[in-house]
């Protein structure tokens, strides 16, 4: 049957038909007291749910664009920053850091393992002349699954006096990422994830103290250069053409995520991951993160002797129009992954597990009992 695709990846995420009601509407100018009456609306919204009275700018980019937006602005070529790397996405942040001339100093951990906060305290407490400029951290790494410890990391990055630049495309939205709280100065994030959107967006929360650093910043920038961005936005404007039908789509999503509320969003995310976890260990198939490090924007898991997980996708998405990640890099054909952040439910989790495990069965796999996966995930979901 057409249009029955489900998306069960990491990103894009599904759609609320709220939402895509919204971005259907008609265009207006972007230079009208109507958009920006939508512009400063989605400012408080995003402020809320970034929990922060400091600035949160919105770039017509994905969630990389933010990225290089939260760099370029508040770094100079030669600076020496730490950049974790434990999945592809910090992997990304060392690249773009190598591109733009700043000394990288890599904290590299095996894909599937959480970042030591211990290795960031001795590095920083080590450098008494305070060359560190900034530590670069992914919180969510979906590549593999994994949620980093970023409130303890930026406990003692806050105390060395570095910026504390973290990419939350697959946390925000997903679990609890209180800026102001943990002492956060740049969070980069983008609309396709958590905020149930289309791509398009991107979202760059700033601190006083990134600003402070924006000042002696030499790194080449244009149309990222954020202050334009936000001299625009205390005037509910936007410095370039900005993606209007998106704004829409954002206006509406924020206005469910408010309804929901944030304790809300994060418990239902938690759920759907212990759910998943669960599913997938009643089948009989390995799970790649451990519990203790289990990002709530997708569960990696990986294939075994019997069940190939390229196979395993394949019949998934042709038998039950369910569309599954694969893994990444060195994780090609070893692991795929199962999206659960954004417009996601209890039905999602029971229905993508249900097919995993029919799927799983079919290709030769035989998990303890059949359903013990359904039953599983149902218990946890209570």
């Amino acid at each position: 049957m057409d249009n029955k695709m489900m998306l069960m990846i990491p990103g894009p995420t599904p759609v609320p038909e709220k939402v895509l009601q919204a971005m259907g509407k008609h265009t207006i100018g972007h230079r009208t007291a109507a958009f920006s009456a939508i512009a400063k609306d989605v400012t408080a919204g995003l402020k809320w749910l970034h929990q922060t009275t400091g600035d949160v700018l919105v770039v017509a980019a994905s969630g990389t664009g933010a990225m290089e937006a939260g760099m370029v602005n508040f770094l100079s070529a030669g600076d020496r920053v730490i950049v974790s790397d434990n999945g592809k996405f910090g992997e990304r942040w060392v690249d773009m850091a190598r591109a733009f001339g700043l000394d990288v100093d890599e904290i590299k951990v095996d894909w599937g393992k959480p970042l030591n906060p211990e290795t960031f305290r001795e590095k920083l407490e080590a450098d008494t002349e305070k060359t560190i400029k900034a530590v670069v951290v992914t919180h969510s790494e979906t590549s593999t699954g994994v949620l980093n410890d970023l409130q303890t990391i930026s406990g003692y990055v806050k105390s060395h006096g570095a910026l504390m630049i973290v990419d939350a495309v697959t946390s925000l939205g997903a679990s609890p990422v209180p800026v102001d709280e943990w002492g956060l100065d740049v969070v980069c994030s983008g609309s396709q994830k958590g905020y149930m959107m289309p791509p398009g967006l991107g979202f760059i929360a700033v601190s006083q103290k990134a600003w402070q650093a924006y000042e002696t910043a030499k790194l080449p920038k244009f149309y990222f250069d954020l202050k334009a961005y936000r001299k625009n936005a205390a005037k509910d404007l936007t410095p370039f053409t900005p993606p209007v039908n998106l704004y829409f789509a954002l206006q509406a999503a924020l206005e469910m995520m408010q309804a929901e509320g944030l304790e809300s969003i994060f418990a239902r995310h938690e759920r759907l991951t212990r759910a998943t976890r669960a599913g997938m260990q009643a089948i009989g198939l390995p799970l790649f993160a451990s519990d203790e490090s289990a990002s709530t924007a997708a569960t990696a898991v990986l294939g075994t002797d019997v069940l190939d997980v390229e196979k395993l996708r394949k019949f998934v998405e042709h038998k039950f129009d369910i569309a599954l990640a694969g893994g990444q890099d060195s994780l090609k054909g070893k692991i795929f992954r199962i999206g659960h952040l954004g417009f996601a439910s209890d039905r999602d989790v029971l229905t993508g597990v249900a097919a995993i495990e029919a799927a799983a069965i079919a290709l030769g796999h035989q998990p303890p009992s059949p359903g013990a996966g359904v039953a599983a995930a149902a218990q946890v979901l209570g």
